[in-house]
């Protein structure tokens, strides 16, 4: 039974996976897997979830963390950085069943910050002269021009920490930490998969990355359901 303190995250992952639905937008926390959560991530796939646009550093590897989605053939557009660790991806965008955006990794950090914080964009010179300025519109502040970068957020955010307490609270796992603490601010609902749920009150709040405010649930992780290429 769900804990009746109003103020209390955790709940059942199959709560959680109701706010998962065909052609909506998720973005992820995560680098070439790491930091990626697992269950929630099985939980998608169990439940024949399609049609995704999916916001993510990378698209991972084939069968690791996102990497399944893409796999699977459950995301129709991804934003990303880079999509070169993961052939099925490559191989859908080239017979044009995979839609996608890249975007320079630091840029796509800072769009993902300027959405968890409200921002109307970002403002860089990355790109200007090439095919990357495309559709983008162009600013000029102190006699020098810029590309407006726009913000991203998603309906649903999913981040992996290493311990939450039960107010919402993150810590992550050395660098697990990489996007997750952007992407946990991006989403209208964040859903938070931890390793570890103590009660409120046990983290040390000076190792505290993610306060609580941010969080909308959190769920029991059931650990990492693939095998990371130096276990082979």
């Amino acid at each position: 039974m769900r804990n009746q303190n109003p103020f209390d995250k955790v709940v059942p992952i199959e709560e959680a996976l109701r706010h998962f639905h065909d052609g909506m937008v998720l973005m992820v926390g995560g680098f070439g897997g790491v930091g990626n959560p697992p269950s929630l991530i099985q939980g998608i796939l169990d439940k024949n979830v399609k049609d995704l646009t999916l916001i993510s550093n990378d698209t991972a590897f084939p069968q690791i963390g996102v990497g399944k989605l893409v796999t699977e053939r459950r995301v129709k557009r991804v934003i990303a950085s880079h999509i070169g660790s993961n052939p099925n991806a490559g191989a859908q965008m080239t017979a044009g069943e995979l839609e996608v955006e890249f975007c320079p990794q630091g840029i796509l950090a800072e769009r993902i910050r300027a959405g968890g914080v409200g921002l109307g964009g970002i403002l860089s010179d990355i790109g200007i002269g090439t095919i990357a300025e495309e559709g983008k519109q162009k600013v000029t502040v102190g006699g020098k021009t810029y590309l407006l970068e726009t913000p991203l957020t998603a309906e649903v955010a999913i981040v992996h920490a290493k311990r939450a307490d039960r107010l919402g609270n993150l810590i992550y796992d050395t660098s697990a930490r990489n996007f997750n603490p952007l992407v946990a601010m991006a989403g209208d609902l964040t859903i938070v998969e931890a390793d570890e749920i103590v009660e409120t009150g046990e983290l040390d709040p000076e190792e505290i990355v993610t306060p609580g405010v941010f969080v909308d649930m959190i769920v029991q992780s059931e650990g990492v359901n693939w095998r990371w290429a130096w276990e082979k």
